[in-house]
């Protein structure tokens, strides 16, 4: 599974995070007045918004660089970025000053964060399961634009980054860029455009038209890269690791902070210095 909808799974299980902290807090107080549940449950509410808000300045902040050549790319936030060890030190923060006077709802908020907190840890350790147990690159042969097969196992013992693609699909062409500028930042990577049932004149005419040059474009017409891999939509962006581990996929536009960040987390890369 790579995502709910257009968010990626770590965006989706910090909101379900959310979701269950506030209905925590909210059976918590049951036993209050009616007034006093509505005041409880508007301070986790207005909590979680100030931590999140947080998580997901603190992300740009990181990568301002990147978000600063895109600056609505910010708005992005189905590209999980979020720093929640940045968050969640404000939302408590937060809870704490606002129930300072009201001292018998400080423990229902407390009881919904560490409920919330507890399940986004779980959900790490599910999605580092899933990861592990993710299927490999594909042992498929592929086609370059001329004709020439290439196997996709030839490029294991280096870093593999599998971009799924069409040039109907709008955020498809909209991420290619940042693809082909993280091409050129991070050369120890290997990036495979590949695209998903088009014929190699339409894939050529597309990326000349569009001015973007990859070393490695890729066809794939009958979508077998799709099925082997069990992605369910495009764009979607598969790494790789050298020995040809899935360690993250992303479904959807990726914005270039979470491609960055992604390849030097996951895939340990370091980017080439750019040359003024």
């Amino acid at each position: 599974m790579t995502g709910i909808g257009p968010f990626s799974l770590p965006t989706a299980t910090v909101a379900l995070a959310a979701l269950v902290a506030w209905l925590v807090a909210r059976f918590a107080l049951r036993g209050t007045d009616t007034t006093a549940r509505r005041a409880g449950a508007s301070v986790v509410l207005d909590a979680l918004f100030a931590g999140l808000l947080t998580a997901r300045l603190a992300y740009v902040v990181q990568w301002w660089s990147e978000y600063l050549a895109s600056p609505l790319s910010i708005l992005a936030i189905g590209d999980g970025g979020f720093n929640p060890w940045a968050g969640l030190p404000v939302a408590l923060a937060w809870a704490l000053w606002r129930t300072r006077r009201y001292p018998a709802h400080r423990r229902p908020m407390l009881c919904g964060v560490a409920a919330g907190v507890a399940l986004w840890g779980a959900a790490q350790i599910g999605l580092s399961a899933m990861q592990r147990s993710a299927p490999p690159l594909p042992a498929l042969t592929l086609q370059m634009p001329d004709g020439r097969p290439v196997a996709l196992g030839s490029f294991r013992g280096s870093p593999v980054v599998v971009n799924l693609w069409a040039s109907w699909c709008p955020p498809c062409r909209r991420e290619m860029p940042v693809l082909a500028q993280a091409q050129s930042d991070y050369p120890n990577a290997r990036f495979l455009m590949v695209n998903q049932g088009e014929a190699a004149s339409v894939v050529e005419d597309f990326v000349r038209s569009q001015g973007l040059q990859f070393d490695h474009l890729l066809l794939d017409p009958a979508s077998d890269t799709m099925r082997a891999t069990g992605a369910r939509g495009l764009p979607t962006t598969l790494f790789f690791a050298p020995d040809g581990r899935l360690v993250d996929v992303h479904l959807g536009e990726l914005t270039a902070a979470r491609l960055r960040d992604t390849l030097q987390s996951r895939l340990h890369q370091t980017p080439a210095p750019r040359v003024p």
